[in-house]
């Protein structure tokens, strides 16, 4: 390798269209806390602990509708147990989001959009 390593991923950024809207998703679909109080659109609200990080910024402007398999962010993932798994799908049942379940042999995910189509996955490794 180079002269330097990477420790973890520190977070993901994302440009939302409604950061209020955002945030509350984060927090009421996938628990994530809000660490902070963004006092500007170009300040991020980070949701969630640093190594599971998403970092929501108000957009500027919307951005056209992506197509499927298209470049770009193919989604973000976070590992869960396999008990939180099946925890994280029945509360996602109980508030009506839809998501999709896969099994990829070596672990199962459950896939869900949030408010701006981005994809959020929940793997856990079996």
């Amino acid at each position: 390798m180079g002269d330097f390593s990477l420790e973890r991923l520190d977070h993901v950024s994302l440009n939302v269209r409604d950061r209020a809207a955002s945030i509350a998703w984060y927090r009421d679909v996938l628990g994530l806390e809000q660490r902070n109080e963004p006092r500007q659109d170009d300040w991020p609200a980070f949701m969630g602990a640093f190594g599971a990080c998403i970092a929501l910024f108000q957009a500027e402007i919307e951005s056209p509708e992506r197509g499927n398999e298209s470049t770009g962010l193919r989604h973000v993932a976070f590992a869960v147990s396999r008990d939180d798994l099946d925890r994280a799908q029945a509360h996602l049942r109980e508030r009506d989001v839809e998501f999709r379940f896969e099994d990829h042999g070596s672990s199962h995910s459950a896939y869900v959009r949030d408010p701006d189509g981005n994809v959020v996955e929940l793997t856990a490794y079996v």
